[in-house]
Protein backbone atom coordinates (compact mmCIF):
# COMPACT_ATOMS: atom_id res chain seq x y z
CA UNK A 1 0.00 0.00 0.00
CA UNK A 2 2.92 2.40 0.73
CA UNK A 3 4.17 1.47 -2.21
CA UNK A 4 0.96 2.43 -4.29
CA UNK A 5 0.96 6.00 -2.55
CA UNK A 6 4.78 6.53 -3.43
CA UNK A 7 3.55 5.76 -7.07
CA UNK A 8 0.56 7.90 -7.31
CA UNK A 9 2.03 10.96 -5.88
CA UNK A 10 5.14 10.18 -8.60
CA UNK A 11 2.44 10.04 -11.16
CA UNK A 12 0.58 12.92 -9.88
CA UNK A 13 3.81 14.98 -9.61
CA UNK A 14 4.82 14.34 -13.46
CA UNK A 15 1.09 15.34 -14.16
CA UNK A 16 1.83 18.97 -12.64
CA UNK A 17 5.35 18.93 -14.45
CA UNK A 18 3.58 18.16 -17.77
CA UNK A 19 0.72 20.13 -18.11
CA UNK A 20 0.58 23.23 -15.69
CA UNK A 21 -3.20 23.92 -16.48
CA UNK A 22 -4.02 20.66 -15.55
CA UNK A 23 -2.23 21.36 -11.76
CA UNK A 24 -4.05 24.73 -11.35
CA UNK A 25 -7.30 22.71 -12.00
CA UNK A 26 -6.52 20.23 -9.74
CA UNK A 27 -5.30 22.93 -6.99
CA UNK A 28 -8.28 24.66 -7.57
CA UNK A 29 -10.85 21.74 -7.23
CA UNK A 30 -10.90 21.68 -3.72
CA UNK A 31 -11.33 25.43 -2.44
CA UNK A 32 -13.98 25.59 -5.29
CA UNK A 33 -15.91 22.68 -3.74
CA UNK A 34 -15.74 24.11 -0.02
CA UNK A 35 -17.39 27.52 -2.33
CA UNK A 36 -19.77 25.38 -3.55
CA UNK A 37 -20.98 23.61 -0.79
CA UNK A 38 -20.76 26.73 1.63
CA UNK A 39 -23.24 28.21 -1.23
CA UNK A 40 -25.25 25.34 -0.91
CA UNK A 41 -25.69 25.68 2.59
CA UNK A 42 -26.48 29.57 2.62
CA UNK A 43 -28.69 29.20 0.10
CA UNK A 44 -30.66 26.60 2.32
CA UNK A 45 -30.77 28.40 5.12
CA UNK A 46 -31.77 31.78 3.93
CA UNK A 47 -34.97 29.25 1.84
CA UNK A 48 -35.86 28.01 5.25
CA UNK A 49 -35.95 31.58 7.00
CA UNK A 50 -37.59 32.69 4.16
CA UNK A 51 -39.75 29.97 4.09
CA UNK A 52 -40.39 30.38 7.74
CA UNK A 53 -40.69 34.16 7.54
CA UNK A 54 -43.65 33.47 4.34
CA UNK A 55 -46.03 30.95 5.76
CA UNK A 56 -48.57 32.38 7.51
CA UNK A 57 -49.13 31.19 11.39
CA UNK A 58 -52.53 29.30 11.06
CA UNK A 59 -55.22 28.05 8.81
CA UNK A 60 -59.06 28.67 9.34
CA UNK A 61 -61.89 29.78 7.37
CA UNK A 62 -63.36 33.46 7.82
CA UNK A 63 -66.62 32.71 10.12
CA UNK A 64 -67.99 34.94 7.37
CA UNK A 65 -66.86 36.62 3.67
CA UNK A 66 -65.59 39.81 3.82
CA UNK A 67 -67.03 42.55 1.83
CA UNK A 68 -65.14 44.22 -1.07
CA UNK A 69 -62.30 47.17 0.47
CA UNK A 70 -64.35 50.25 0.43
CA UNK A 71 -62.30 52.16 -1.88
CA UNK A 72 -60.84 55.58 -0.73
CA UNK A 73 -63.06 59.18 -1.64
CA UNK A 74 -61.13 62.11 -1.21
CA UNK A 75 -62.53 65.84 -1.77
CA UNK A 76 -63.59 66.64 -5.41
CA UNK A 77 -60.72 69.13 -6.94
CA UNK A 78 -61.12 71.12 -9.93
CA UNK A 79 -59.42 70.03 -12.51
CA UNK A 80 -56.28 72.56 -13.14
CA UNK A 81 -57.55 74.15 -9.39
CA UNK A 82 -56.66 72.16 -7.27
CA UNK A 83 -53.81 74.63 -5.02
CA UNK A 84 -55.97 76.81 -5.38
CA UNK A 85 -58.77 75.19 -3.85
CA UNK A 86 -56.38 73.82 -1.11
CA UNK A 87 -55.39 77.07 -0.61
CA UNK A 88 -58.42 78.74 0.03
CA UNK A 89 -59.34 75.46 2.71
CA UNK A 90 -56.78 76.08 4.49
CA UNK A 91 -57.80 79.44 4.72
CA UNK A 92 -60.92 78.98 6.24
CA UNK A 93 -59.66 75.93 7.93
CA UNK A 94 -60.79 75.04 11.85
CA UNK A 95 -58.20 73.37 13.92
CA UNK A 96 -60.41 73.14 16.79
CA UNK A 97 -64.38 72.29 18.31
CA UNK A 98 -65.32 72.57 22.43
CA UNK A 99 -65.39 69.26 23.29
CA UNK A 100 -67.72 67.89 26.28
CA UNK A 101 -65.93 68.93 29.46
CA UNK A 102 -62.32 66.91 29.64
CA UNK A 103 -63.08 66.25 33.18
CA UNK A 104 -65.85 63.73 31.78
CA UNK A 105 -63.45 61.90 29.45
CA UNK A 106 -62.19 58.56 30.39
CA UNK A 107 -58.74 58.52 28.81
CA UNK A 108 -57.93 54.12 29.47
CA UNK A 109 -60.54 53.02 26.84
CA UNK A 110 -60.93 52.93 23.11
CA UNK A 111 -62.81 55.52 21.66
CA UNK A 112 -66.33 54.84 20.88
CA UNK A 113 -66.81 51.40 18.11
CA UNK A 114 -69.90 51.76 16.64
CA UNK A 115 -70.06 49.03 14.74
CA UNK A 116 -68.76 47.25 17.20
CA UNK A 117 -66.59 45.50 14.98
CA UNK A 118 -63.20 45.91 16.67
CA UNK A 119 -64.43 45.39 20.47
CA UNK A 120 -64.77 41.80 19.78
CA UNK A 121 -62.02 39.50 21.94
CA UNK A 122 -60.68 38.78 18.33
CA UNK A 123 -60.67 41.17 15.64
CA UNK A 124 -61.11 39.56 11.93
CA UNK A 125 -59.56 41.14 8.86
CA UNK A 126 -58.67 40.89 5.65
CA UNK A 127 -54.98 41.43 3.97
CA UNK A 128 -55.08 44.43 1.61
CA UNK A 129 -51.53 44.25 -0.16
CA UNK A 130 -49.48 47.41 -0.71
CA UNK A 131 -45.98 48.66 -0.68
CA UNK A 132 -44.39 49.25 2.53
CA UNK A 133 -44.10 52.92 3.26
CA UNK A 134 -42.35 54.82 6.55
CA UNK A 135 -40.51 52.93 9.34
CA UNK A 136 -43.49 51.50 11.31
CA UNK A 137 -44.25 47.81 10.31
CA UNK A 138 -48.32 48.30 9.52
CA UNK A 139 -50.60 46.93 6.83
CA UNK A 140 -54.38 47.66 5.42
CA UNK A 141 -56.73 45.42 6.47
CA UNK A 142 -60.23 45.15 5.22
CA UNK A 143 -63.14 44.41 8.15
CA UNK A 144 -65.88 42.36 7.78
CA UNK A 145 -68.13 45.07 6.42
CA UNK A 146 -65.52 46.32 3.89
CA UNK A 147 -64.25 49.45 6.02
CA UNK A 148 -60.68 49.51 5.61
CA UNK A 149 -58.25 50.21 8.69
CA UNK A 150 -54.35 50.32 9.04
CA UNK A 151 -53.03 47.86 11.61
CA UNK A 152 -49.30 48.86 13.68
CA UNK A 153 -47.87 45.99 15.21
CA UNK A 154 -44.67 44.56 16.59
CA UNK A 155 -42.48 46.08 19.68
CA UNK A 156 -42.33 49.42 18.84
CA UNK A 157 -43.03 52.43 20.82
CA UNK A 158 -44.98 54.27 18.49
CA UNK A 159 -48.12 52.29 19.21
CA UNK A 160 -48.47 53.38 22.78
CA UNK A 161 -47.07 57.31 22.04
CA UNK A 162 -50.00 57.18 19.24
CA UNK A 163 -52.79 55.38 21.17
CA UNK A 164 -51.78 58.21 24.23
CA UNK A 165 -51.60 60.96 22.08
CA UNK A 166 -54.69 60.75 20.02
CA UNK A 167 -56.75 60.26 23.05
CA UNK A 168 -55.85 63.70 24.62
CA UNK A 169 -56.21 65.28 21.42
CA UNK A 170 -59.50 64.39 21.25
CA UNK A 171 -60.42 64.97 24.66
CA UNK A 172 -58.89 68.65 24.07
CA UNK A 173 -61.43 69.42 21.52
CA UNK A 174 -58.34 68.74 18.86
CA UNK A 175 -58.94 66.48 16.02
CA UNK A 176 -57.63 63.30 15.90
CA UNK A 177 -57.25 59.48 14.26
CA UNK A 178 -59.54 57.07 16.14
CA UNK A 179 -56.81 54.53 17.46
CA UNK A 180 -57.57 51.33 18.96
CA UNK A 181 -55.37 49.22 20.75
CA UNK A 182 -56.63 45.64 20.11
CA UNK A 183 -55.50 42.33 22.43
CA UNK A 184 -55.93 40.17 18.87
CA UNK A 185 -55.96 40.94 15.46
CA UNK A 186 -56.92 37.74 13.43
CA UNK A 187 -55.18 38.69 9.77
CA UNK A 188 -56.89 36.41 6.71
CA UNK A 189 -54.07 36.30 4.28
CA UNK A 190 -51.41 37.63 6.28
CA UNK A 191 -47.79 36.60 6.11
CA UNK A 192 -46.26 36.57 9.52
CA UNK A 193 -44.45 40.00 8.97
CA UNK A 194 -46.15 41.81 5.94
CA UNK A 195 -44.81 44.72 6.46
CA UNK A 196 -40.88 43.79 6.45
CA UNK A 197 -41.85 41.40 3.98
CA UNK A 198 -43.20 43.86 1.29
CA UNK A 199 -40.14 45.88 1.92
CA UNK A 200 -37.47 43.00 0.63
CA UNK A 201 -39.95 41.88 -1.90
CA UNK A 202 -40.54 45.20 -3.46
CA UNK A 203 -36.77 45.29 -3.92
CA UNK A 204 -36.95 42.59 -5.89
CA UNK A 205 -40.49 43.11 -7.71
CA UNK A 206 -41.82 40.22 -6.40
CA UNK A 207 -44.53 41.28 -4.05
CA UNK A 208 -48.01 41.39 -5.70
CA UNK A 209 -46.62 37.35 -6.71
CA UNK A 210 -45.88 36.64 -3.48
CA UNK A 211 -49.22 38.37 -1.83
CA UNK A 212 -51.51 36.37 -5.06
CA UNK A 213 -50.01 33.02 -3.82
CA UNK A 214 -50.97 33.36 0.31
CA UNK A 215 -54.12 30.78 0.75
CA UNK A 216 -57.03 33.44 1.88
CA UNK A 217 -57.74 30.67 4.79
CA UNK A 218 -54.93 31.50 6.64
CA UNK A 219 -53.99 34.03 8.80
CA UNK A 220 -51.52 35.43 11.43
CA UNK A 221 -52.23 36.86 14.66
CA UNK A 222 -51.06 40.11 15.70
CA UNK A 223 -51.36 40.75 19.95
CA UNK A 224 -51.77 43.75 21.16
CA UNK A 225 -52.23 46.07 17.32
CA UNK A 226 -53.02 49.41 16.98
CA UNK A 227 -55.76 49.79 14.27
CA UNK A 228 -56.32 53.33 13.07
CA UNK A 229 -59.37 54.33 11.73
CA UNK A 230 -59.41 57.91 10.05
CA UNK A 231 -60.58 61.13 11.79
CA UNK A 232 -64.21 61.63 10.08
CA UNK A 233 -64.46 63.57 6.27
CA UNK A 234 -62.89 64.11 2.96
CA UNK A 235 -58.93 64.09 2.58
CA UNK A 236 -57.60 67.48 0.31
CA UNK A 237 -55.09 66.97 -1.77
CA UNK A 238 -53.56 68.69 -4.72
CA UNK A 239 -51.40 67.21 -6.38
CA UNK A 240 -48.04 66.89 -4.59
CA UNK A 241 -49.53 68.97 -1.51
CA UNK A 242 -50.39 66.47 0.96
CA UNK A 243 -51.30 67.46 4.29
CA UNK A 244 -49.81 70.96 5.81
CA UNK A 245 -47.22 72.45 7.23
CA UNK A 246 -47.47 74.25 10.31
CA UNK A 247 -46.02 77.99 8.78
CA UNK A 248 -49.25 77.25 6.83
CA UNK A 249 -51.75 78.10 10.03
CA UNK A 250 -50.28 81.65 9.89
CA UNK A 251 -52.75 83.13 7.03
CA UNK A 252 -55.73 81.29 8.47
CA UNK A 253 -58.64 83.96 8.47
CA UNK A 254 -59.92 84.27 11.68
CA UNK A 255 -63.49 85.48 10.07
CA UNK A 256 -63.71 82.20 8.35
CA UNK A 257 -61.71 79.67 10.14
CA UNK A 258 -59.67 79.08 13.60
CA UNK A 259 -58.68 82.36 15.40
CA UNK A 260 -55.53 83.12 16.62
CA UNK A 261 -56.34 81.38 20.44
CA UNK A 262 -57.32 78.31 18.61
CA UNK A 263 -54.23 77.91 16.46
CA UNK A 264 -51.92 79.02 19.10
CA UNK A 265 -53.75 76.58 22.03
CA UNK A 266 -53.31 73.80 19.00
CA UNK A 267 -49.14 74.57 18.58
CA UNK A 268 -48.98 74.33 22.43
CA UNK A 269 -50.34 71.22 22.57
CA UNK A 270 -47.75 70.16 20.01
CA UNK A 271 -44.72 71.41 22.14
CA UNK A 272 -46.39 69.58 25.34
CA UNK A 273 -46.50 66.47 23.11
CA UNK A 274 -43.07 66.93 21.13
CA UNK A 275 -44.74 66.88 18.22
CA UNK A 276 -41.13 67.13 16.31
CA UNK A 277 -41.70 64.68 12.96
CA UNK A 278 -44.06 67.34 11.53
CA UNK A 279 -43.11 67.25 8.18
CA UNK A 280 -46.38 68.37 6.05
CA UNK A 281 -47.52 64.60 5.59
CA UNK A 282 -48.21 64.11 9.23
CA UNK A 283 -50.99 66.49 9.37
CA UNK A 284 -53.92 66.10 7.64
CA UNK A 285 -56.35 68.47 5.71
CA UNK A 286 -59.79 67.09 5.46
CA UNK A 287 -63.41 68.88 4.51
CA UNK A 288 -66.22 67.63 6.80
CA UNK A 289 -69.14 68.13 4.83
CA UNK A 290 -71.22 65.47 3.02
CA UNK A 291 -69.69 64.35 -0.71
CA UNK A 292 -70.93 66.88 -3.40
CA UNK A 293 -72.15 65.61 -6.42
CA UNK A 294 -69.74 67.61 -8.61
CA UNK A 295 -66.63 69.88 -8.06
CA UNK A 296 -67.08 72.67 -5.66
CA UNK A 297 -64.73 74.34 -2.79
CA UNK A 298 -65.03 72.59 0.79
CA UNK A 299 -67.45 74.42 2.99
CA UNK A 300 -66.14 73.02 6.07
CA UNK A 301 -62.45 72.36 6.00
CA UNK A 302 -60.56 70.95 9.24
CA UNK A 303 -56.85 70.69 10.10
CA UNK A 304 -55.40 68.00 12.04
CA UNK A 305 -52.28 66.09 13.17
CA UNK A 306 -52.81 62.14 11.47
CA UNK A 307 -49.21 60.78 12.41
CA UNK A 308 -48.33 61.17 16.27
CA UNK A 309 -46.57 58.31 16.84
CA UNK A 310 -43.01 60.06 17.52
CA UNK A 311 -44.44 61.87 20.39
CA UNK A 312 -43.62 61.82 24.07
CA UNK A 313 -39.94 61.59 23.10
CA UNK A 314 -38.39 62.45 20.79
CA UNK A 315 -37.69 59.13 20.29
CA UNK A 316 -40.81 57.65 20.98
CA UNK A 317 -41.64 57.21 24.70
CA UNK A 318 -38.30 58.68 25.80
CA UNK A 319 -38.86 60.04 29.59
CA UNK A 320 -35.92 61.40 30.53
CA UNK A 321 -35.79 63.68 27.00
CA UNK A 322 -39.18 64.69 27.28
CA UNK A 323 -38.95 65.71 31.02
CA UNK A 324 -36.03 67.99 29.64
CA UNK A 325 -37.74 69.33 26.54
CA UNK A 326 -39.07 72.99 28.37
CA UNK A 327 -42.56 74.12 27.02
CA UNK A 328 -41.46 77.68 26.89
CA UNK A 329 -38.21 78.65 24.85
CA UNK A 330 -39.10 82.33 26.41
CA UNK A 331 -41.24 82.07 28.95
CA UNK A 332 -41.30 86.35 29.44
CA UNK A 333 -42.20 86.65 25.65
CA UNK A 334 -44.32 83.30 25.34
CA UNK A 335 -41.95 82.37 22.68
CA UNK A 336 -42.36 77.79 21.62
CA UNK A 337 -39.43 76.38 19.80
CA UNK A 338 -38.70 72.93 18.24
CA UNK A 339 -35.43 73.37 17.35
CA UNK A 340 -34.29 71.57 20.00
CA UNK A 341 -35.83 68.43 18.83
CA UNK A 342 -34.40 66.20 15.29
CA UNK A 343 -34.91 68.36 12.16
CA UNK A 344 -34.01 71.78 14.09
CA UNK A 345 -38.37 71.97 14.09
CA UNK A 346 -39.05 70.62 10.89
CA UNK A 347 -41.91 73.04 9.77
CA UNK A 348 -42.92 74.12 12.80
CA UNK A 349 -41.36 77.55 13.01
CA UNK A 350 -40.50 80.16 16.33
CA UNK A 351 -43.67 81.17 17.77
CA UNK A 352 -45.01 83.36 19.75
CA UNK A 353 -48.17 82.45 21.68
CA UNK A 354 -50.89 84.68 22.25
CA UNK A 355 -52.67 85.19 26.08
CA UNK A 356 -55.83 83.56 24.60
CA UNK A 357 -54.26 80.74 23.06
CA UNK A 358 -52.28 79.95 26.10
CA UNK A 359 -55.56 80.36 28.46
CA UNK A 360 -57.14 78.75 26.42
CA UNK A 361 -55.17 75.07 26.33
CA UNK A 362 -54.42 75.69 30.14
CA UNK A 363 -57.90 75.77 31.17
CA UNK A 364 -58.59 72.66 28.83
CA UNK A 365 -55.77 70.70 30.84
CA UNK A 366 -56.35 71.90 34.07
CA UNK A 367 -59.91 70.10 33.67
CA UNK A 368 -58.12 66.73 33.74
CA UNK A 369 -57.63 65.05 37.21
CA UNK A 370 -54.34 63.12 38.46
CA UNK A 371 -56.32 60.10 38.30
CA UNK A 372 -56.86 60.64 34.40
CA UNK A 373 -53.57 61.73 33.35
CA UNK A 374 -52.43 58.16 35.33
CA UNK A 375 -55.50 56.63 33.38
CA UNK A 376 -53.95 58.24 30.02
CA UNK A 377 -50.52 56.08 30.08
CA UNK A 378 -52.06 53.33 32.24
CA UNK A 379 -54.45 52.40 29.17
CA UNK A 380 -51.78 52.99 26.36
CA UNK A 381 -49.66 50.52 28.01
CA UNK A 382 -46.63 52.29 28.85
CA UNK A 383 -45.18 50.49 31.16
CA UNK A 384 -45.89 46.92 28.73
CA UNK A 385 -43.66 48.30 26.68
CA UNK A 386 -41.11 50.32 28.93
CA UNK A 387 -40.86 47.38 31.05
CA UNK A 388 -40.44 47.68 35.06
CA UNK A 389 -43.31 48.22 37.74
CA UNK A 390 -46.72 49.10 36.24
CA UNK A 391 -48.04 51.83 38.69
CA UNK A 392 -44.45 53.00 39.27
CA UNK A 393 -43.87 53.93 35.23
CA UNK A 394 -47.21 55.35 35.07
CA UNK A 395 -47.01 57.55 37.72
CA UNK A 396 -43.17 59.17 36.41
CA UNK A 397 -45.20 60.08 33.02
CA UNK A 398 -48.17 61.58 34.70
CA UNK A 399 -45.51 63.86 36.73
CA UNK A 400 -43.86 65.04 34.13
CA UNK A 401 -47.56 65.62 32.06
CA UNK A 402 -48.64 67.24 35.16
CA UNK A 403 -45.19 69.66 35.48
CA UNK A 404 -45.06 70.80 31.33
CA UNK A 405 -49.18 71.61 32.19
CA UNK A 406 -47.90 73.95 35.03
CA UNK A 407 -45.37 75.17 32.72
CA UNK A 408 -48.25 76.51 30.60
CA UNK A 409 -50.29 77.67 32.99
CA UNK A 410 -47.99 79.56 35.59
CA UNK A 411 -45.82 82.69 34.90
CA UNK A 412 -48.35 85.27 34.57
CA UNK A 413 -50.25 86.66 31.14
CA UNK A 414 -48.65 86.71 27.42
CA UNK A 415 -47.76 90.16 26.67
CA UNK A 416 -49.56 89.52 23.68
Amino acid sequence: MAFNRRLNQSRFRAAFDNSPELAHALLCLSPMRRWASTAALVYLAASVALAAWLVPAGRERPPAPFAPARAKVAWPLEAGAGDAIRTEAIRKARVWAPPPPPSSADLSVNPPDPSGTLSQPIVRCRYLDSAATGTTAKFDCVLPDGEVVKVKYGHTGEIHAEIAATRLLTALGFGADHMYLIPRVRCYGCVRTPFYMNWVLDKVHARELVARSVPEDTYTDFEWAAVERHFEGLTIEAGTHKGWAWFELDPIDPSLGANRAERDALRLTAILLAHWDNKAANQRLVCLAPAPSGRQPCPRPFALINDLGATFGPNKLELDHWKAAPIWADRARCTVSMRQFPYSGSTFSDTVISEEGRSLIANELAALSERQVTSLFSGAHFWEFLGGEKAKTERAWAVVFLDKVRQIADGGPCPL
